[in-house]
């Protein structure tokens, strides 16, 4: 199929498809394409390059529809324990008014999911879930272990405020007090009568807020106020950066990692809480792990090309043996070359090495890296 009609290949709405409250706001606004996420409706790319998105990121400020983010909300008595028990990371000591990352596992320490969890109040939290059914697995947990917990996906759709111009333009509507959030710190703010659940956090490096919208009315209402009072900081709409995520190694659950990775491969470490007395689904197997040694980890990989259209994993090889592959790539104008997230089998792991990669039918030298690449 020629690359014509590959560009009228549209996604089929449709009810478990689900569009998003501000899906008529960006197909106005130069939408081009969707991914999916969570069942719903991502917007992929706009009417601009990729690279002209990526200098307005960096430079001034965008306003997102990720109401795929979707919220799993845990609430009840047993919900601290439900919490503790799908994730590595010791919540003892968590607080109301805090975000936290947390890998969640399973048994055997695979990755489920890699949410942002709030803590709303001692007994309810919400759980800001990447590409995963993460309701169902928590759902089993409470059934198998009788938890007397409350378990439901709350009507919440995210919008974003991302790049350096973002705290001005939030600043001019909610006044100073937005800005002296603390990185993960979330709190109430009034937007015409109508508080708002507002997270100094966001899918970029470029800093910003995530606006937990459950009142839809005035979430739609906040998003045109956005634009419309943003003109001055050249305000625009947006989507999760490809190269912004890669070169900031902003990982992606179902891309760069999955169900057959765990924590301490995808360099998790500082989020695996092995020493302290908390109790949680995979420990032992992660103690194993971790005393054995990973089998493998995740890498960045610079590879000298001006482009890459990446829909499958690729095949790294050395000297013809396959020694991981390539989950990730876009071309960055800032290394002007191709960079992207690899996963490399011990004992190749080490930086600088060179391996190939067939791209296009013709082989390609790239070299192992670190990552973040920034």
């Amino acid at each position: 199929m020629n690359s014509n009609n590959m560009s009228k290949i549209q996604i089929a709405k449709a009810k478990r498809l689900r569009s998003t409250p501000y899906t008529s706001r960006i197909e106005k606004q130069g939408l081009t394409a969707y991914t999916t996420y969570n069942h719903m409706l991502l917007p992929a790319a706009f009417e601009v390059s990729l690279e002209v998105s990526y200098y307005h990121l960096k430079e001034h400020v965008q306003v997102w529809d990720v109401a795929a983010e979707r919220q799993v909300e845990i609430s009840g008595d047993d919900s601290d324990e439900l919490v503790q028990m799908m994730t590595c990371r010791d919540l003892s000591k968590s607080k109301v008014g805090r975000c936290y990352y947390c890998p969640i596992i399973d048994d055997q320490a695979n990755l489920i999911n890699d949410p942002v969890v709030l803590r709303i109040n001692k007994n309810k939290w919400w759980l800001s879930i990447a590409d995963s059914d993460l309701i169902l697995f928590a759902k089993g947990l409470a059934i198998g272990k009788k938890f007397k917990v409350n378990i439901k996906e709350p009507n919440v759709d995210i919008m974003a405020v991302q790049g350096p111009k973002s705290f001005a333009l939030m600043e001019k509507i909610f006044g100073k007090s937005i800005t002296e959030l603390k990185f993960f710190d979330f709190d109430y703010f009034d937007f015409r009568g109508v508080k708002h659940l507002i997270a100094r956090s966001g899918w970029s490096k470029q800093g910003g807020y995530e606006i937990y919208v459950e009142n839809t009315k005035s979430g739609l209402e906040l998003y045109d106020y956005l634009f419309e009072i943003g003109k001055e900081f050249n305000v625009k709409p947006g989507c999760p950066h490809l190269i912004e995520r890669i070169e900031s190694a902003l990982l992606s659950y179902g891309n760069d990692f999955d169900l057959n990775d765990n924590p301490l491969e995808c360099g998790f470490d500082k989020y695996v809480n092995l020493d302290s007395d908390v109790e949680f689904l995979g420990k032992e197997k992660l103690k194993q792990i971790k005393a054995a040694g990973v089998s493998k980890k995740l890498m960045g990989i610079m590879i000298d090309l001006n482009r890459i259209n990446l829909s499958r994993a690729l095949d790294i090889t050395i000297d013809n043996k396959i020694v991981g592959e390539l989950r990730s790539a876009v071309y960055s104008p800032t290394f002007n070359q191709v960079i992207g997230i690899a996963m490399i089998k011990k004992p190749f792991f080490e930086i600088d090495t060179s391996v190939e990669i067939i791209i296009d039918k013709v082989t390609k030298t790239g070299k192992l890296c670190n990552i973040p690449f920034v």
